[in-house]
């Protein structure tokens, strides 16, 4: 993520002026800076309290104690964090163009934020092979996909992603071999921004957000082929759907619950892809990206941790109902954990 402010140079401003090599600031008109911090902490609070619904309604209710949700909560958690941990000093640096916390907080926000990108992907990635055996072998779901393998794909999600951004950040692979230039043309005091060699940002996006992607979106498209035969089966005959109305109705939920999951990995596409396009052109065109770009397209991947309850507000029905209790108090009633929610 390039954050460096090169462009900005003809402004007078600079983030630390009694520093020699401080960052240029780029100072907003007090008209422009209140919208915009009205603007950010509206997408902070809204995030973090869908995310908390998320997170309350999966733990609290022991209908949703299913696999899917299992992970379903984990990337509410990425979502939670990203909110609380890494959005706020991001508000400051984008308004202020400037980093007042240093550069020890600078290094923890970074690792931080590639961490949690990481382990969205790979949530994201694990909901899509949990949804393959609920539709393509459900005959061989319950046996797979079991407690300790959900345990499992979560651990891997957040260890092995802690090892990528912290790894990465801290060992300063991301500038491997052009340190020298990295300091002599962008390395200024008061800027925090993850600047990658050309080498860097291709593999890391690739790794990190290409491969994962493609595989996600064919495991996708074959679950939806498979589904579309199943639907078709299913009503061939009036007596296909007698034998089997109860598998009928647990087809139709597992493939609504498919559907709503495919359209969050869409949107958390969509959200991310102009940025991880732009990583893996900057260095191409020798860091020519402005710096505001790269700061709106960081801010669009942002606001997938937005979108997310919103998506299941909208076609999850239990969601609705766990949030109209929480809301009214009534998961503070004895046994409300196991409340019936309808999940048609």
């Amino acid at each position: 993520m390039n954050f460096s402010q090169p462009g900005m140079s003809e402004h007078s401003d600079f983030c630390y002026e009694s520093l020699n090599g401080s960052c240029p600031k780029f100072t907003y008109p007090t008209v422009i800076r209140i919208p915009l911090y009205i603007f950010f902490m509206t997408i902070i609070v809204l995030t973090i309290c869908g995310n908390l619904l998320v997170i309350i309604s999966i733990a609290h209710f022991k209908q949703l104690h299913t696999p899917t949700n299992c992970l379903v909560l984990s990337l509410a958690v990425t979502d939670f964090l990203l909110a609380v941990v890494i959005m706020p000093p991001s508000m400051v640096r984008t308004i202020e163009t400037c980093w007042y916390f240093g550069d020890v907080v600078c290094k923890l926000h970074s690792s931080t934020d590639v961490m949690l990108s990481n382990v969205s992907i790979l949530n994201l990635s694990f909901i899509s092979i949990d949804r393959y055996y609920a539709v393509c072998q459900p005959l061989h779901y319950r046996t797979k996909i079991t407690s300790v393998t959900i345990v499992i794909m979560i651990l891997i999600s957040w260890n092995l992603s802690f090892i990528i951004g912290f790894g990465m950040i801290f060992m300063k692979l991301n500038i491997l071999g052009i340190e020298d230039f990295y300091d002599n043309n962008f390395h200024c005091f008061g800027g925090c921004f993850i600047f990658q060699s050309k080498t860097s940002a291709i593999i890391a996006s690739v790794l990190s957000f290409y491969i994962p992607g493609f595989i996600m979106i064919s495991i996708y498209q074959k679950i939806f082929h498979i589904a579309l035969k199943q639907a078709r089966s299913i009503h061939s005959t009036a007596c296909q759907q007698i034998q089997t109305g109860n598998s009928t109705s647990i087809s139709k939920m597992e493939r609504k619950a498919t559907k709503t999951l495919a359209i969050v990995l869409g949107v958390f596409l969509s959200c991310w892809s102009p940025f991880f396009v732009c990583n893996i052109i900057d260095p191409i065109i020798n860091y020519s990206v402005p710096p505001g770009l790269f700061d709106a397209l960081v801010w669009i991947g942002y606001l997938n941790s937005t979108s997310n309850p919103i998506v299941y507000a909208f076609f999850y029905s239990w969601f609705r109902k766990a949030f109209k209790m929480i809301i009214s108090g009534k998961i503070f009633q004895a046994h409300s954990s196991r409340a019936k929610l309808s999940t048609e």
